[in-house]
């Protein structure tokens, strides 16, 4: 209200007033009019609006709930109104009461200074009273802003007037610095200027303290109404074990749609320790029946993943649709740049075919990158699932990996093939061109794009023969594994019969234990040649061009580490290219080339290191 005040304070005022009747009210309502209030028995606009009237939950209560108050006279905070507009002129005017007239205070003096706002507050002070002020007359002035519920006047020029409602304050410390006069005496004891401020009172604290203890207890069931509402569902109860319900849970089990119901409700059971003896036989028929589910869920990821591999084939196939209708396009935009044609278009024809051209060349481009990427991921996956390399196993060569590989390089030689022949095509149309046009600028770049396709050509005919040179080492590698396979079948069969003939011989003839140990030991002499033979084989040759570039990578990594690297250094290199790779598979192959690699231990005691040494060098002078 200081800063209403101020904003009525510092505006000028005709000086001219207006002499009129006590009982006329008009002056009184020009006042009211202009401090906002709607006197009894008159109109006029409220300064003080409703929302301010009905107080609020005021989350900032004092320490009996834990919170600091807040100043209801802060501004912003809606409780004091905005001052006035500048623009409009509020003008102060004479207020004539029954007992006494009230003359508005000077506009050039600074406005009265208020203290600050208490909590709640329903009193005021009302200082400078007239010495023959009475309490009658005090309340025909002040009960104008409102019903009063007492007013306790003192001995000396002041009182304290307590209101029923908190904006009927405002309404008070309106009238601060209005000078107060009784009937028309000017004697010094009948008149006064009053200064009206707030009060702190121990009433208004209580009721304001009370009132916002409900506020909170309703904003509290409040937040707690709304927690319950967005709460989730508690799970259903599960019920307790019994012979009537182990046999309804047993026909939910085998139907399809109750199945996961019925299976919270078995473990549950399980868990809860119901089972015992008596009931051991009906939960192993329940955990039967939750068994027998297994092979249905199988069948549904079966299913899902046909479902999948069928959208992937309609995927690829329409790709490839969409890449031969763009390959149509493509030959139509070449055909339009040929001279017969080329010649009846425009300048500004031609630059928009020459742009189209590029655009659908560069989409053919990405669709083609695109479907080949999806064939490489085929093959990647074929491969993957035949020839995965797991270092537990012992080092044999599988026949149906070498086989998968071999198909799969077939289709990639067929690929290989087509695109050659395409190329081919497409060199031999852009020769015929070629032959027909005549030495100009486009003809040089036909040349350039010609001389591009043979160098393509080129590489791709050096790629094939690549891919048919390891494809006829892996069919020699698979060759020479099955005649592996058939020597060693030839020979566990002569030696399974050997060591009958010397069974048989050793009972006939009743030698003793040793010779029947020395035939032991001739078949396990053999056995173990085969195996060297085996190995020797093994060893002699790489198994695949991933070993080979293993090699040349272990090789340059020790060649620049000259006193050598344990297997753990090496391997966690060796990870950062191929994260697949493991430490016992790099240990194999460098035990497998010993004039390459060789092993060394470095340190004493608790720094005792192995370490693997690059001797591919020393082995080649010596030799």
């Amino acid at each position: 209200m200081a800063a209403a005040a101020d904003g009525l304070g510092s505006i000028a005022i005709d000086t001219t007033q207006l002499n009129m009747s006590v009982t006329d009210p008009t002056a009184w309502a020009t006042a009211m009019n202009n401090l906002g209030m709607v006197p009894v028995g008159l109109a006029g606009q409220q300064l003080v609006t409703d929302s301010i009237c009905v107080s609020g939950f005021d989350p900032s209560l004092n320490m009996m709930t834990g919170i600091t108050p807040i100043n209801p006279m802060i501004p912003g905070m809606g409780l004091v109104p905005p001052p006035p507009p500048t623009d409009v002129p509020v003008v102060k005017e004479i207020i004539h009461c029954k007992s006494c007239t009230l003359f508005p205070p000077n506009p050039n003096l600074p406005p009265p200074s208020t203290r600050e706002r208490p909590p709640g507050c329903k009193t005021v002070f009302v200082g400078g009273l007239p010495e023959n002020a009475t309490e009658e007359i005090i309340q025909e002035v002040f009960e104008q802003c409102g019903d009063i519920t007492a007013i306790r006047k003192s001995k000396k020029n002041f009182c304290h007037i307590r209101f029923a409602e908190e904006f009927m304050v405002d309404k008070a410390i309106y009238l601060s610095g209005y000078r107060m006069r009784l009937g028309s005496s000017t004697d010094k004891k009948d008149s006064g200027r009053l200064h009206v401020d707030f009060a702190q009172a121990r009433d208004d604290f209580y009721e304001w303290e009370c009132k916002q203890r409900m506020l909170a207890r309703e904003e509290r069931h409040r937040r707690k109404m709304e927690e319950d509402r967005l709460r989730p569902p508690s799970p259903p109860a599960i019920m307790h074990y019994s012979e009537h319900e182990a046999a309804l849970l047993a026909e939910k089990l085998k139907d399809d749609s109750k199945f996961s119901e019925a299976i919270t409700v078995l473990l549950t059971w399980i868990e809860r320790g119901e089972v015992n003896r008596r009931s051991a036989n009906q939960f192993y028929s329940m955990v039967q029946s939750a068994n027998s589910h297994v092979r249905r869920l199988m069948n549904e990821k079966a299913a899902h993943e046909q479902e999948m591999e069928q959208a992937k084939e309609s995927f690829k196939n329409a790709l490839t649709g969409i890449l031969t209708q763009f390959e149509q396009i493509v030959a139509v935009f070449n055909a339009s740049t040929r001279q017969k044609a080329w010649d009846h278009f425009s300048k500004a024809q031609r630059k928009n075919i020459d742009i189209w051209r590029k655009h659908s060349e560069e989409l053919r481009n990405a669709h083609s990158e695109q479907l080949m990427g999806i064939r490489r991921e085929e093959e990647m996956e074929m491969s993957d699932d035949d020839s995965g390399d797991n270092p537990s196993k012992k080092l044999r060569v599988d026949e149906s990996a070498l086989a998968a590989q071999a198909y799969a390089l077939k289709e990639e030689n067929d690929s290989l093939r087509w695109q050659l022949d395409a190329y081919r095509n497409e060199v031999e149309l852009l020769k015929q061109e070629k032959g027909q046009l005549f030495r100009t600028e486009e003809s040089l770049t036909k040349d350039q794009q010609l001389q591009f396709l043979q160098q393509t050509m080129q590489g791709m005919q050096q790629q094939l023969l690549s891919i048919q040179e390891e494809l006829n080492n892996k069919k020699s590698e698979l060759e020479q594994a099955k005649e592996e396979q058939t020597h060693t079948q030839a020979m566990l069969k002569v030696l399974q019969e050997q060591l009958k003939s010397a069974k048989e011989l050793a009972e006939i003839n009743g030698h003793d234990e040793s010779q029947a140990n020395e035939v032991n030991v001739l078949t396990v002499a053999l056995v173990n040649q085969d195996r060297e033979k085996n190995s020797e084989k093994r060893s002699q040759g790489l198994k695949s061009e991933k070993e080979a570039l293993l090699i040349g990578i272990i090789s340059t990594f020790l060649h620049v580490h000259p006193f050598g690297a344990n297997i753990e250094y090496l391997w966690s290199y060796m990870q950062q290219l191929d994260s697949r790779i493991s430490a016992n598979e790099i240990e194999m192959l460098l035990m497998r080339l010993p004039r390459m690699f060789k092993q060394e231990f470095t340190g004493v005691g608790a720094t005792l290191e192995k370490r693997w040494k690059f001797c591919a060098f020393e082995g080649i002078k010596t030799i």
